[in-house]
């Protein structure tokens, strides 16, 4: 009983760790604006980058990448149990994409996904990273690369040599299939050519 206790606590830490909204904080303390005002209105790193550069988007790019890795990697330190951690990973998402401090309004999960699969599947982040910047560089749209590489995930896990917790792969189509319902209105302007790119044009 004592363990369903400690582990139910840590899957709700998980959660308000995934609510953080590091893109509206800081957008707050170095812009003095609420950044879901501007731009996509969205509180994910692309849009903090577009509306106030490079360092602050970069930085609210790695605050989103740790809180989606240190919940899930403190689950796996305490319990080392393969349901526990993927419950963590889910809450932790689900905590960035529906914060309790911003009303339960919040990003797109991308790069809090990346910390969460930085402690699932370390080893097939460098493919699907490759995958990201080869559908950037070949579209130029950060919305297609992120669904590619968040797609690219549980293919990966289901046709590694190794194999992954059924509860991994689980997560991980959880996961893909949330990332790409989050872009469906960046896949409409896709379809029409209204999507913004980066580096300019369109």
């Amino acid at each position: 009983m004592e363990n369903i206790v400690l582990e139910s606590g840590l899957i709700i830490i998980a959660y308000l760790c995934g609510s953080l909204p590091t893109g509206f904080i800081l957008s707050r303390v170095f812009g003095n604006i609420d950044i879901r005002k501007y731009g996509s209105h969205n509180i994910g790193a692309t849009n903090v980058y577009r509306n106030l550069g490079k360092k602050i988007g970069a930085l609210t790019l790695l605050g989103d990448v740790i809180k989606g890795f240190l919940p899930v990697y403190l689950v796996y330190f305490v319990t080392g149990a393969e349901i526990w951690v993927s419950l963590a990973a889910v809450a932790t998402f689900l905590g960035h994409l529906h914060p309790v401090y911003l009303k339960f309004s919040g990003g797109k999960g991308v790069a809090t996904a990346l910390g969460v699969f930085l402690v699932l599947s370390p080893q097939l982040i460098v493919i699907s990273g490759i995958i990201f910047f080869l559908t950037l560089f070949l579209f130029r749209y950060v919305s297609l690369s992120s669904i590619s590489a968040a797609a690219t995930i549980p293919l990966l896990m289901y046709l590694a040599p190794f194999s992954y917790p059924h509860s991994y792969i689980i997560t991980s189509i959880i996961i893909a299939i949330m990332i790409g319902y989050r872009h469906k209105e960046n896949i409409k302007r896709i379809i029409k050519g209204t999507e913004s790119k980066i580096g300019g044009g369109g």
